[in-house]
């Protein structure tokens, strides 16, 4: 246990003022410059609370110094976990400016998965959300030798609890300010010592092929890149974003805490995941990031609500689309447009685009991105059409995100842009994707070997993405560079570059596709309940559950004309035309991280889905008209069972390279 009174060598406060290189010192200079603004709001019981720049510095200097009466000091890490809330953001930054090094998890995990993570990190103490994390965090304490205090934000459930080294924040925010009235100059100079070079924060990667790595980001990593990325898009402390994503992932450390920290605008957390929307209506947010299946959600709910609008509506809506998609893409481009086209735009913005973007909660959108899959031609010209100025981005833990991005005026659907600012990209002589910068990771947390093999002494650091540069000099992404393979008859197969064209339709939630050392591709498809389920209803197709509704022959003909619209797609690409779909089948259940089958991010991990559906994947291939399958699943209350299917297996229609063309 360090002792939190002492400063170390070479940290010493000096009298000369610097440029703030940590967060807890841009805190700060924000509680300074602007302390009367808000900087953050909470929506709770529905009533939304807000804190400005000066009260979240005194919280987390409250927070900081109730940590360091319990001996939490320099080089200690700490564990966050629960959805986003404002006290564990600001426990975030108490840690950083005890010396401390936060490590936020993923909320959803249950408690086994993340022993590892606890133990790794070698957590002494954690700040959770509730209960249900209190509980996970019991449940395990015996195997995390470290873990010497646990600290809850929300008290509900919790009053007749009387585990040693468990107590509520706001017992621990009493502890603060009494340890600051008897040390007034203690959090000051422990801010004071921190480098830009210190550790700021460890973020765990998703484990898709093994177990997960720490990712060590220093200050100057960090505050590098949300500089570089605030100046590229122009962000202001006049910006209002919601962070709902998992604090754990990248993403959201970056958008809703590191930009927020070196621009100074205000971040609002949702009551819970059931009201983002209601909650993004309220908030009217300027500054918006979402991954491709989010942005799917929205379009087909809007999709579902036009369906079930009177005739006139769903004549309006068609009519003024079809215009937008002619004429709006070219405004948010700031392309000239004719006169008679921007009036019909403003009477379809007063009549459909208006009422549409206010659904979503898009009214005040200037700025959105997108990242971590490929995002559809179609959803990408939607959005963008109502004027929305949506942009892809490509990204890693490794790099604090930001590799490449779309710059206004060269947005494309089919590419991540160019490099973003500061950041240098190569290909090596496999395709696969380098990069370097100054937002570069310091290193894989423990695993100096890992370090060693991802970057090298020159600073380039490798993806493990496979890609080309098009013509433009836009970077393209393949696929995993592990993943890419040959079919027997030497054509090229990229698996996550199929799954991505078949993700595009709202009809089918996941895929997984298989090629590789075969003399054709099969696909397991899982299709997305809500889409397909108001499909079916609107058709009077009567079904008891998931399970009953993917086995339909109507819904297999569904799913049959989205394949063979991607292979039409495909036969139009020398390069990947000899990789069309032949054979699919429709799982039986929704792939699912508690199962195993995806990471908390909701990647697939393929080696485990073709073990665990070995004998489907045999059926395939094996011309078999129906595949049998019995898989253990996992219920949310913890619970085991089995799961027994027979699944019929399909054909899909092929093109022939020469007649696409």
């Amino acid at each position: 246990m360090a002792n939190p009174l002492d400063l170390p060598e070479g940290h010493r406060r000096t009298t000369a003022p610097a440029p703030p290189d940590t967060f807890p010192k841009l805190l700060r200079q924000h509680a300074d410059v602007r302390g009367q603004q808000p900087a953050m709001r909470e929506k709770d019981l529905g009533i939304w609370q807000s804190w400005n720049w000066k009260q979240v510095a005194d919280e987390v200097q409250a927070l900081a110094c109730g940590l360091a009466a319990h001996g939490f000091g320099r080089g200690e890490r700490l564990a966050v976990i629960g959805d986003n809330r404002p006290r564990l953001y600001w426990s975030l930054l108490a840690a950083q400016s005890l010396g401390g090094v936060p490590v936020p998890l993923y909320q959803d995990a249950v408690a086994d998965e993340m022993v590892f993570v606890l133990a790794d990190a070698g957590i002494s103490v954690a700040v959770v959300e509730d209960q249900e994390q209190v509980d996970k965090m019991l449940e395990i304490r015996d195997r995390l030798p470290d873990l010497r205090l646990i600290v809850y934000d929300d008290p509900r459930g919790l009053h007749h609890y009387d585990a040693p080294g468990l107590m509520s924040c706001d017992t621990l925010l009493g502890e603060g300010r009494l340890f600051h009235e008897q040390h007034p100059l203690f959090y000051t100079g422990m801010v004071d010592a921190s480098r830009g070079s210190d550790m700021a924060i460890m973020l765990y990667t998703s484990g898709t092929t093994g177990q997960p790595k720490g990712v060590v980001h220093t200050f100057d990593s960090m505050i590098h890149t949300a500089r570089g990325a605030a100046g590229l898009e122009g962000l202001t402390d006049r910006e209002e974003v919601l962070a709902y994503l998992p604090m754990a992932w990248v993403g959201d450390n970056l958008f809703s805490f590191a930009q927020s920290l070196v621009c100074g605008f205000c971040v609002s957390c949702p009551e819970s995941s059931e009201t983002v929307m209601t909650d993004m209506r309220e908030i009217g947010p300027t500054y918006y990031f979402a991954p491709p299946r989010v942005f799917e959600n929205l379009l087909t709910q809007v999709t579902i609500r036009m369906e079930d609008a009177g005739r006139i509506k769903r004549w309006l809506f068609r009519y003024f689309m079809a215009h937008a998609r002619r004429v709006g893409v070219r405004i948010v481009d700031g392309e000239t447009v004719g006169f008679w086209d921007r009036l019909g735009y403003r009477l379809g913005d007063w009549l459909v685009y208006g009422p549409v973007k206010n659904v979503l909660g898009f009214s005040r959108i200037r700025l959105a991105y997108t990242a971590g899959e490929a995002i559809g031609p179609e959803l990408f010209a939607f959005y963008r059409a109502l004027n929305i100025n949506i942009k892809q981005l490509y990204g890693s833990t490794e790099a604090y995100v930001m590799v490449c991005v779309q710059p206004n005026g060269e947005v494309k659907s089919d590419s991540v842009g160019r490099p973003a600012p500061g950041v240098e990209v190569q290909l090596d002589d496999s395709g696969e994707v380098l990069f370097r910068s100054p937002g570069t990771f310091h290193s894989y947390w423990n695993r100096p070997d890992a370090t060693q093999e991802t970057r090298d002494a020159d600073g380039w650091v490798r993806t493990g993405d496979a890609g080309f540069f098009d013509d433009d000099g836009h970077l393209r992404i393949i696929d995993r560079a592990k993943d890419v393979g040959r079919l027997n008859d030497g054509t090229l197969f990229a698996p996550k570059y199929l799954e991505n064209k078949l993700k595009f339709f709202p009809f089918i939630k996941e895929a997984v596709t298989f090629g590789d050392g075969c003399d054709f591709v099969t696909a397991f498809v899982s299709i997305d309940l809500e889409a397909v389920g108001n499909w079916a209803e609107r058709r009077g197709l009567a079904y008891t559950g998931y399970t009953d509704l993917a086995a339909q022959p109507a819904v297999y003909e569904l799913i049959r004309d989205c394949i063979e619209q991607v292979n039409r797609d495909l036969a139009a690409d020398p390069r990947l035309a000899g990789s069309q779909i032949h054979r699919f089948l429709l799982l039986h259940k929704e792939l699912d991280a508690d199962d195993g089958e995806l990471t908390r991010t909701r990647k697939v991990r393929r080696r485990f889905v073709a073990e665990r559906y070995a004998d489907l994947i045999a059926a395939l291939y094996g011309n078999h008209a129906r595949g049998v399958i019995e898989t253990q699943v996992r219920f949310e209350d913890g619970r085991s069972g089995w799961l027994r299917a027979d699944l019929a297996i399909e054909a899909a229609r092929t093109v022939a390279m020469e007649v696409a063309a």
